[in-house]
């Protein structure tokens, strides 16, 4: 596990990917002939969607910039491109900023111990939360998790509370009024921990759950 690096990528169709996508984030020119390259690649592949349909066809020298840009979009959507922290790194500091008011509501992973790591082995690129102690879940958070800052805190909630409840076996953090696990979820726009008691209810935003939803770390809690 580490940090994002700048290797450079030897598939010829995930670095015409990565030249579209740097080029509709002003990183780099956006070129039509990148976009009619990868359509043909695309094509190669099997694709035949409407976006690959449209960049054979289509001249790149007829194409004009918003045009083009918009085919670069389409065409990285028809690919499934899904780009590393390297390319997007606001979306790690998204969810590392998130963390910090996960870990005030699950004391019990560690506090500033705790850290976000990404996790470059890993396809699709991922981050995950190491706990204080060492302890890393298994699963990860995928790069699209930090997109918003209410998106970023409700997954890493879940992360972190996923990686307890795997170390521990039990469910935290616990309802103040009704005693059951809590799910991390986004709802009106608010990361919150939701109850499903009485038809379902937000128990606190994340990182402002009550002392007595925290403190019942010491004994065993039920899950919902």
């Amino acid at each position: 596990m580490g940090d994002v690096t700048d290797d450079p990528v030897d598939d010829p169709v995930e670095a015409l990917c990565v030249r579209l996508h740097r080029g509709l984030r002003g990183e780099g020119p956006l070129a039509a002939a990148d976009a009619a390259a990868l359509g043909c690649a695309l094509l190669d592949l099997g694709h035949r969607g409407p976006a690959v349909r449209e960049a054979v066809e289509r001249r790149p020298a007829d194409v004009p910039p918003a045009e083009a840009a918009d085919l670069a979009a389409r065409l990285l959507a028809e690919a499934g491109f899904e780009p590393g922290f390297d390319l997007v790194p606001e979306r790690l500091e998204t969810l590392r900023r998130a963390l910090e008011p996960v870990l005030r509501d699950l004391p019990g992973a560690g506090g500033p111990g705790a850290r976000l790591v990404v996790q470059d082995a890993w396809y699709p690129p991922s981050a995950g939360v190491v706990l204080a102690d060492g302890w890393l879940h298994g699963g990860g958070l995928p790069v699209c998790a930090g997109g918003d800052p209410v998106t970023a805190v409700a997954a890493v909630a879940a992360h972190v509370q996923e990686s307890l409840m795997e170390r521990d076996r039990r469910a935290l953090p616990l309802c103040p009024d009704h005693g059951l696990g809590l799910h991390a979820l986004r709802h009106s726009d608010a990361a919150v921990w939701w109850c499903t008691a009485d038809g379902g209810h937000p128990a606190a935003a994340i990182g402002r759950l009550p002392r007595t939803g925290r403190n019942r770390d010491d004994r065993p809690g039920r899950r919902a």
